[in-house]
């Protein structure tokens, strides 16, 4: 999805960087839209994914408890990987040459 989104947008990150826009400027504008969703979805499925996970070890004969912490380190590493990725497309497009993308009509 990042990489796709990166292919629309090449040509307008191409014509802010020949504007002036820095290169940590044009990766902000690329991570921010990905970064809101990122938060929403762990925001969201967090705390549900563990009221669902106590209540069903909550059925066992041996029961265990869950912290909430264990899943606050998996949204974080879920998160950290996802920004990775992300970040990945948009150094890559934000140091581009303009050039080459503006010469392709």
């Amino acid at each position: 999805m990042s990489a796709y989104n990166v292919s629309i947008r090449q040509k307008e990150m191409s014509i802010r960087k020949v504007l002036g826009a820095s290169v940590s400027q044009l990766f902000i504008q690329l991570n921010k839209p990905f970064l809101r969703i990122l938060m929403l979805a762990n925001l969201i499925a967090l705390p549900l994914a563990y009221l669902l996970v106590d209540r069903w070890l909550s059925s066992f004969a041996y029961r265990i408890t869950v912290h909430w912490w264990m899943f606050a380190v998996a949204g974080f590493f879920a998160l950290l990987i996802a920004l990775f990725t992300v970040s990945y497309q948009s150094a890559r497009a934000a140091r581009a040459n303009p050039v080459d993308s503006l010469k392709e009509a």
